[in-house]
């Protein structure tokens, strides 16, 4: 085991039961900002809908695979911003995840209109 892996465990071990979630979920987020896109990408949103009860990375995740037209680079910095209101700030999910809906509309829309 790595120096930074012992460090990670270490403070895992530290947190809480709940913060401990959060920074699995973090985790996850950020190993989905690595997948390479795939192509061919469709031009309309696609219709997945919301499920009743979401985490804030799946919400990403079905929100890249409804819009797979949008470029991620554009939508990491305000997606990252949200994801950090959810884990430290503590913002409830579901309001994080209407935020998301809304911020990856508004991506699209801005795309059809150039």
């Amino acid at each position: 085991m790595t120096a930074d892996e012992r460090r990670l465990l270490r403070l895992f071990r530290a947190m809480s039961p709940e913060r401990r979630a959060g920074l699995l979920d973090y985790a996850d987020f950020l190993l989905t900002r690595d997948e390479p896109n795939r192509a061919p990408v469709a031009a309309q949103p696609l219709d997945i809908p919301r499920p009743e009860r979401e985490s804030v990375v799946k919400a990403i995740k079905r929100l890249r695979a409804t819009y797979p037209m949008l470029d991620r680079a554009k939508l990491l910095h305000e997606t990252s911003a949200l994801m950090t209101q959810h884990l430290v700030h503590g913002r409830p999910a579901a309001d994080i995840i209407d935020e998301l809906e809304q911020l990856f509309r508004q991506h699209y829309q801005a795309q059809l209109e150039t």
